[in-house]
């Protein structure tokens, strides 16, 4: 979870697998350090699962979901994800997932 403005990060979480639990715990530590006025996400299937919408309803957030196809929407989180990537993992060379 990231924080448009400031491009914070407030939680991560990660998996190999869509299951949604892992968003929802994502999802809660994020709550937790603050409440925005709009949530924005992708339209996958984790973010449109009702466990998940309901949490951000119960919040009193208003949902707002990129656009299919719009790939220009993930760029704060595609930079995250590379830095990741280029500072941690690539070097490390994990073995496994675990």
């Amino acid at each position: 979870m990231l924080d448009w403005y400031s491009r914070y990060l407030l939680s991560w979480r990660l998996s190999n697998t869509l299951d949604g639990l892992f968003c929802l715990e994502a999802l809660q530590e994020a709550l937790e350090q603050g409440v925005p006025e709009i949530f924005n996400s992708d339209q996958g299937r984790q973010y449109t699962a009702g466990a998940y919408t309901g949490r951000l309803e119960k919040a009193g957030l208003a949902i707002s979901m990129d656009g299919r196809g719009r790939a220009t929407d993930d760029a704060f989180v595609d930079r995250l994800w590379r830095a990741v990537k280029y500072e941690d993992i690539y070097l490390k060379e994990y073995g496994s997932v675990a």
